[in-house]
């Protein structure tokens, strides 16, 4: 039995870095730098090291990375100032308040109260409402425009297609399903979305020409959920434990992977699938916030 074919997303991230850096370089030719602005508020790990390595990845490519560290404590009051200060800096394009953040922080008011023209990760009701209804807007989400990019570039027919959604977060399953039933190229797929709730989860998994999972749970799909030849998209990041892994534990994605590669068409490794393409998107969208505040095609 043949294997699937590998989605190589650090290829593909590769890819789409390259042409980001290539509409870097025609900006800064005119003196025009894109700048970008991650907000930290504490000192989670997984935080620190996401945002270290965003903050690296934009300065090779010529984009100006600033990080701003707020501690744990800081009322959302301190953290709505600090917003609308960077909302009025000329020199600051895209702003990336990276969550999760403390409790006393309401998240979906911080998102709100970037610019809308600002917001890089795409989750300002502004972006997001364009998004829903199919007017082009400025940003869409990271992690599901990533998603989309790896089926475009693999040739993936998405058009007519069945595809299945695990997960109905806002984050990747709500705008996953959004983006890829628009009525525009790449899209005009018949999409269902399954969560907690959803019955005969697996019946549906087996109808699905596209399978993207994205619901935090290690290993939930199985090589029986998949119909012979599907194309499997893995989102998820799940610690699991492991005696010999240095820190005690490793990290999983939501597939099987070993047991699904022998009967999918084409599926993401994981690491190495999505989560290259989230930052490439992030630092695309940068540029794009840049081009539009400068007025420059």
């Amino acid at each position: 039995m043949s294997t699937a074919q590998l989605i190589d997303g650090k290829a593909i991230s590769a890819q789409i870095h390259s042409e980001t850096k290539a509409r870097t370089d025609a900006l800064c030719a005119k003196g025009i730098v894109p700048g970008i602005t991650f907000v930290r508020v504490g000192e989670d790990p997984a935080s620190r090291a996401y945002v270290r390595m965003k903050g690296a990845k934009a300065e090779e490519l010529g984009i100006r990375s600033e990080t701003v560290v707020l501690d744990e404590k800081t009322p959302q009051a301190e953290l709505m100032t600090l917003i609308d200060k960077l909302n009025r800096d000329p020199k600051v394009h895209g702003i990336l308040v990276q969550a999760p953040l403390p409790k006393q922080i309401r998240e979906e008011e911080i998102f709100s109260a970037i610019d809308y023209r600002k917001d890089v990760d795409g989750f300002h009701p502004v972006n997001v409402g364009k998004l829903l209804l199919g007017q082009n807007p400025l940003f869409k989400p990271c992690t599901p425009a990533g998603v989309h990019e790896l089926l475009i570039r693999t040739n993936v027919p998405i058009s007519g297609a069945e595809v299945v959604i695990l997960g109905r977060g806002n984050i990747v399953g709500k705008p996953m399903a959004a983006i890829l039933l628009q009525k525009e190229k790449h899209a005009d797929a018949t999409v269902t979305l399954l969560h907690s709730r959803s019955k005969n989860i697996p019946t549906h998994c087996r109808r699905a020409d596209i399978l993207i999972a994205a619901m935090g749970q290690a290993h939930f799909v199985k090589a029986d959920m998949v119909k012979p030849g599907a194309v499997v998209i893995d989102v998820g990041v799940n610690r699991i434990d492991d005696p010999q892994a240095k820190n005690g534990y490793r990290l999983v994605g939501d597939v099987d992977f070993e047991a699904v590669r022998q009967v999918a068409g084409a599926i993401t490794p994981n690491p190495g699938g999505v989560g290259p393409m989230t930052i490439a998107m992030l630092l695309s969208n940068t540029v794009r916030a840049t081009e539009a505040a400068e007025k420059v095609a």
